[in-house]
This record gives C-alpha cells, structure tokens and sequence, in this order.
C-alpha cells in the first residue's frame, strides 16, 4: 500500500512539473508574439512598398520630433524627415532666399546639405513621430539681405529625395528670424608721441557666429518589451522550483 501511495504522489508531482513548464512555455509564446507586435509600433515595417511618400517638417527645438510644422523659425532650426522608404537613399537639402527677402545679384542659395541619409527604415509610420527618418539642424548665411521687420527672411527649402516615384522634390516655405550677432569690443587707446602730436583709438569689434549639429532620436520600446517577457519568464521560473522544494 505505502509503495502505491509513494508511486501516486511522485505521479501528481510529476503532472505538476508538467503543468507548470506548459504554463512557462505558452507565457514564452506569447511574450515572443507580442515583441514584434509592439516592436512595429515604434519601428517600421522593412517590407513598406517604395514610392513619394516622405514628408519635412520645420521645427524651432532640435529636440522636438513631433510631426507638426512651424512657419516661423528662430536662426537655428531643424529640418525632420518622415516617412520615407529603407535603403541606400540620400535627400539633398538646398534653402534660397525668397520674395520679398532677397539679395542684390542672382545668387540666392544661403546653404546647401548634398548628402542626408533618409533610409534608415521603411515608411511605415508615414507623418509621425515613429516614422522619422532623419533630422538636421542648420543656420543661413542670411548676409546682405534686409529682413522684413515683423516677419526676417523669407525662404525657400527644396529636397530632392532619392527613391521616390515620379516626381522626387518637395518644397517648405518659412520665416526665419535672423541671429543675433554677439559681438566683443577691443578698445585701445595710443599715446600722443614727444612732439606733442594727439592720441588716437583703435576699436575692434569680433563677430560670432553659429554651427549646424545633426540629432537623431532613439527606439527603445522592443528593448524593453524583452526585458520585461525575460522578468516574467524568471519569476515564473522560481515559482516553479519553490512548489517542487515543497511538495
């Protein structure tokens, strides 16, 4: 009799053990289902199909990566790319002055950016903020222009952007306020010589200027749906071990 009692008791033992990997197994297949699932929430789909479906939007904040668009810019400002298609594809920025904010002569081109990498991902995510693609910061040669008093300089942004079909350009026309230029005076002051000649003063005024810096943002939404499915996989894990040390 004990030896059957001995024989049943390892047996529900043993269906538990059993139980219990089954429920660790289908927590495992369910956690892995749901990581691509959140993962293209944040991160587009690689298998989006090709075509001239990008968009740009001007900002002020090199961090803001919100899909909206503000026509009035201070000096430095951001140009974001959304949208467009995964691979080897550049998008070449030109900004020009424009009516009624113009330089004398014909050139109006206050910067170019030839090389801007656009296919980091797919276009899925389209216009917002999980489908940005790139992000520049860029300051003008605004010099020998006369802002409008209220509004600065008017301008024309153009992107040519590789991979697109049919036409591959798309315009911005914006504001931008021009920058304050800090400047630092040097006065010196010569004393007059022997013969009774009068002094003079020498005044030096240096002008500074500013740089263009690249910003980028970062998914980390499937790093930590990971973590998370490897939290419940390890608690259920010393579940387990702690009812088979008390049976």
């Amino acid at each position: 009799m004990r030896g059957l009692e001995t024989q049943m008791r390892n047996r529900k033992r043993t269906n538990r053990a059993i139980a219990l990997v089954g429920l660790l197994t289908a927590m495992l297949i369910a956690g892995g289902l749901a990581i691509p699932q959140i993962a293209g929430a944040a991160t587009p789909n690689p298998a989006g199909p090709p075509g001239n479906n990008g968009t740009i939007k001007i900002h002020t904040e090199p961090s803001d990566s919100a899909p909206h668009n503000q026509p009035h810019v201070t000096c430095v400002f951001t140009v974001n790319f959304y949208g467009y298609d995964k691979g080897d594809l550049f998008a070449s920025v030109t900004f020009t002055a424009h009516p009624p904010t113009l330089r004398s002569g014909d050139d109006q081109v206050l910067l170019t950016d030839p090389k801007v990498f656009i296919g980091e991902d797919s276009n899925a995510g389209g216009g917002s903020t999980a489908g940005l693609d790139a992000s520049r910061t860029y300051t003008l040669d605004l010099s020998g222009i006369t802002p409008h008093f209220k509004q600065g300089v008017h301008v024309k942004l153009t992107i040519h952007a590789d991979g697109s079909k049919g036409n591959d350009t798309k315009h911005k026309v914006f504001w931008v306020k021009p920058c304050e230029i800090s400047s630092t005076t040097t006065t010196t002051t010569i004393s007059g010589g022997g013969g009774g000649g009068a002094g003079g003063t020498t005044t030096t005024t240096l002008g500074g200027g500013g740089a263009a810096l690249p910003f980028t943002g970062s998914k980390a939404v499937p790093i930590a749906a990971t973590g998370l499915l490897l939290l419940v996989v390890g608690a259920g894990g010393v579940l387990a071990s702690r009812r088979m040390g008390t049976r």
